[in-house]
């Protein structure tokens, strides 16, 4: 198989990356990347090799995404804006890359004849969820932040497409992620790079809002089931299983380190705010006999581990240095290039 990874210089696309190239030794990759705060090179490191890895730097909103993709079998779409925050402060960005870049990339994706395009989205389609109960792929989708909304539309658009151009798609949404390349503004890595630094661990409100926690390798896993075996036109959740509350995982995360709670700050809640949030996978699991193997408390320890092994790359994001890589390695090069 060829296949096009979108946004895969990014923490959830990386780990697919690696993972695939580990897996299937006969596939060759592609990833296209835009490179925005959140999309680092050092993530692909080890991965990138001649005719094997390769790398095209490239806005998926581009016309030249089609060139690219001329030969290619599959494409797992990864790139979008998804910090809550910023599509907060100014949604622009996100309505272009999630709604008009997977516009683009599906066109393009027609013209080369793609046999399969796997849009991964996110259970904040839903919106939020009351104390008890579960989503369902059959949910309606009530978004509550511009950037949730900036993915209901790209998933709506993706089935439009569906239904209209016979378009081989298939939509997964996806609880909330954890695990090694994760970029330290989202939660957990976060509070962890806080709290190895000794330094304040701000948690929105009172910390009651519940996530359902993923490591992103169990994901990684999910989407390649999903990818391989899938039906055309569904849509799958993939969920971790595991609810807790934010101050818990904060809480876990300060005794997994040996920090005190008081380094724990609450910090004024952010508009809108999701209270709750549980998939049900048991569409997935029938489907495909996929279910989470990674409980939290083992996920958490050992993405705390990375984190302290990999204290290098973490200041080299904190500080913004890592963005000289890409300026070092690949600024004034071909586009399309490995290594």
């Amino acid at each position: 198989m060829k296949l096009v990874v979108t946004g895969g210089a990014g923490f959830i696309g990386s780990n697919f990356v690696h993972r695939t190239l580990a897996e299937h030794p006969d596939w060759k990759l592609l990833v296209i990347d835009k490179l925005t705060y959140a999309g680092n090179l050092k993530n692909l490191q080890s991965a990138l090799q001649p005719g094997r890895c390769d790398f095209a730097h490239m806005d998926i909103c581009d016309a030249a995404v089609a060139d690219v993709l001329r030969g290619c079998d599959a494409v797992v779409h990864f790139a979008a804006e998804s910090h809550v925050d910023r599509s907060i402060e100014d949604a622009g960005d996100f309505v272009r890359t999630n709604v008009d870049g997977t516009h683009n990339l599906m066109e393009c994706s027609r013209k080369a004849s793609v046999q399969r395009f796997v849009h991964i989205s996110t259970d904040e389609v839903y919106g939020s969820l009351p104390e008890d109960g579960e989503f369902t792929e059959d949910s309606p989708l009530k978004p509550t932040s511009p950037y949730a909304a900036t993915k209901a539309a790209s998933d709506l658009l993706v089935m439009a497409y569906v239904r209209t151009h016979n378009f081989p798609a298939i939509v997964t949404r996806c609880s909330n992620n954890y695990g090694p390349y994760q970029f330290p503004e989202k939660f957990i890595p976060l509070m962890i790079s806080q709290a190895m630094a000794g330094e304040r661990m701000p948690v929105y409100g009172t910390g009651v809002n519940v996530r359902d926690w993923l490591h992103v390798n169990d994901h990684c896993d999910a989407i390649e089931l999903i990818l391989l075996r899938g039906r055309l036109g569904e849509v799958y959740n993939i969920g971790g299983g595991c609810e807790m509350r934010n101050i818990d995982v904060a809480r876990l995360i300060l005794r997994t380190l040996n920090r005190p709670e008081s380094l724990i700050e609450f910090v004024k809640d952010r508009p809108g705010h999701d209270l709750r949030y549980a998939l049900s996978c048991a569409k997935l699991s029938r489907e495909t006999g996929w279910t989470a193997k990674i409980s939290f408390e083992q996920g958490l320890a050992a993405t705390v581990d990375w984190y302290r092994e990999n204290e290098p790359w973490l200041e080299s994001v904190r500080s913004g240095a890592y963005r000289e890589y890409f300026e070092r390695h690949y600024v004034n090069r071909d586009r399309t290039l490995a290594g």
